[in-house]
């Protein structure tokens, strides 16, 4: 299968593959392929598919064109990350060669080469199969989510918040879904342009907002990751180099959406 000489909106009716289909952005790539006219097929072990051991792989990707790859494993081990990301890309993408998949698309993370935390080698691992796969690729390095602040908060027990120096660029997942479905629909193009937010942000700094809007009081204790680790996430590390595309949502506005209308009563925790 190709997709030399088309666009996307030529294209009607493509079975494209989520991986990870039923998590965060799993959920919201698979609303958007379903928009855009498409059919979505869910990877996740809730169907039937086990991507670390490829059980069910072969049959969910008959007749499908594309697979995006948003699997995710919450882990800081870099011995960990490097063994999940590496054997799901390989299930991915030797189940993709039987069955003649065009396109694969990979989720990561801006700033990865430059930040060396445990998670983040993972990450890095992943692109390098992928790289040397045998499917045409296309790997989108996006910032973190607005979600990445009630994240960090979700790590740590009340009535602490412990909060990493940390400076972002913060984009909505929805926008990460949809530019992920307009990818997958066009030509490989090997690394993507980063995608990032509409602004630079202090990670403590949105933490707080978050904390604000929520009506929670927890003890906030910013901290500083050692070494060149910690250097690279308080300077630029994790910020985009280049020119790319950019969302649209700010942090406030997300949270004015997702979050304050449920903001626990005041003093809980």
């Amino acid at each position: 299968m190709t997709y030399e000489n088309t666009t996307a909106k030529e294209r009607i009716g493509v079975r494209i593959a989520v991986a990870g289909g039923t998590g965060l952005v799993g959920r919201l790539v698979v609303e958007e392929v379903t928009a855009a006219g498409h059919e979505p097929v869910v990877l996740a072990r809730s169907r039937g598919v086990d991507l670390t051991t490829g059980a069910g792989l072969d049959a969910a990707l008959r007749g499908v064109e594309a697979v995006i790859d948003v699997s995710n494993l919450t882990t800081t081990s870099a011995k960990k990350s490097r063994a999940f990301f590496e054997r799901v890309s390989r299930e991915l993408l030797d189940a993709e060669a039987r069955a003649g998949v065009g396109h694969h698309v990979a989720l990561s993370i801006v700033g990865i080469d430059r930040v060396g935390m445990g998670y983040y080698q993972g990450k890095l691992r992943q692109e390098n199969v992928v790289r040397n796969g045998p499917t045409p690729w296309t790997v989108l390095r996006a910032t973190q989510f607005h979600e990445f602040a009630q994240q960090t908060l979700d790590r740590v027990p009340r009535p602490l918040a412990v909060v990493p120096r940390m400076r972002t660029q913060p984009v909505a997942a929805r926008e990460v879904a949809q530019h992920l479905v307009r990818l997958a629909l066009a030509p490989a193009q090997g690394m993507a342009p980063d995608l990032a937010g509409p602004a630079v942000e202090q990670l403590v700094d949105l933490t707080r907002r978050l904390l604000r809007a929520r009506n929670e009081r927890r003890l906030l204790l910013p901290v500083t990751f050692p070494g060149a680790t910690g250097r690279a996430m308080k300077g630029d590390g994790l910020l985009p180099t280049g020119q790319g595309p950019r969302g649209s949502q700010t942090f406030d506005a997300w949270l004015a959406r997702h979050v304050a209308d449920t903001a626990p009563a005041a003093g809980r925790g």
